[in-house]
């Protein structure tokens, strides 16, 4: 059986470190790529993005640079919705979604407001005062010191161009309701069950529209389990991924 590669997709305001217990856990059993975002950590300069397409396009190069013909998508939070956005690309080169505390549809009005407003702020003020503010619902009250800390210092970290530019094209992405009805391979749908940013309920949403998924709630964490639950996400990753490498 050919393990299928694994592409992990960061989400915002953070960087490719957020995903350490799942490349760790896998990369001794199938390729594991896990880029920094344009701006990001520590990708290169570049322009800005404009469009979330952009991002997916950063993502096609990557495959197309590391020879990777195929791969299982996952992304979490803003990451999520950049794969979305890759199966609407290129869904010809993925062979499995996982959607992790992120959803599908386009931003209202006063959530395009928001992340323009945010987005004016950060380049005001810089990263620290964002960061202190919505840590609390970045990660359970309740999660370890050791992830608060590695959580908070990757949103330090971001520079608040790109954070802001990312918020930009975030408010003008398009709507992948529609999309998730055609979506022809196997998709993981996960959350948190805490999630304030993502709940449950958006999770849900997504199973339902998704031709052939499953849905797992993860208990104890908030918008990132896959830090705050690391074991728990990590096997729940396992088994789906034993599917599709089965499958292909």
């Amino acid at each position: 059986m050919t393990a299928i590669p694994l592409v992990l997709v960061h989400g915002h305001p953070f960087d490719h470190t957020m995903w350490r217990p799942q490349i760790e856990a896998f990369s001794a059993s199938r390729p594991v790529l896990a880029p920094d975002l344009r701006g990001y950590g520590t990708a290169p300069g570049g322009p800005p993005v404009e469009l979330f397409e952009d991002f997916a396009e950063d993502i096609e190069a990557l495959l197309d640079e590391q020879g990777v013909p195929a791969c299982v998508l996952a992304g979490l939070s803003m990451g999520g919705q950049i794969v979305m956005d890759c199966y609407r690309r290129f869904p010809g080169r993925i062979r499995g979604l996982v959607l992790a505390d992120t959803f599908a549809a386009v931003e209202t009005p006063e959530g395009v407001r928001a992340r323009h407003a945010m987005a004016d702020r950060l380049l005001r003020e810089g990263m620290h005062g964002y960061a202190d503010e919505v840590l609390g619902k970045m990660v359970a009250p309740y999660a370890s010191p050791e992830v608060r800390a590695h959580v908070h210092g990757m949103m330090t970290a971001t520079r608040p161009e790109s954070a802001a530019a990312a918020l930009r094209a975030r408010a003008a992405r398009p709507d992948y309701r529609e999309l998730l009805t055609r979506v022809t391979v196997p998709a993981l749908v996960t959350v948190g069950a805490d999630d304030t940013y993502t709940p449950v309920a958006d999770a849900e949403a997504m199973h339902t529209l998704l031709p052939e998924s499953e849905l797992h709630v993860i208990k104890g964490a908030a918008h990132l389990p896959n830090l705050e639950r690391a074991a728990e996400f990590n096997t729940v990753l396992g088994r789906f991924l034993a599917k599709v490498d089965a499958r292909s």
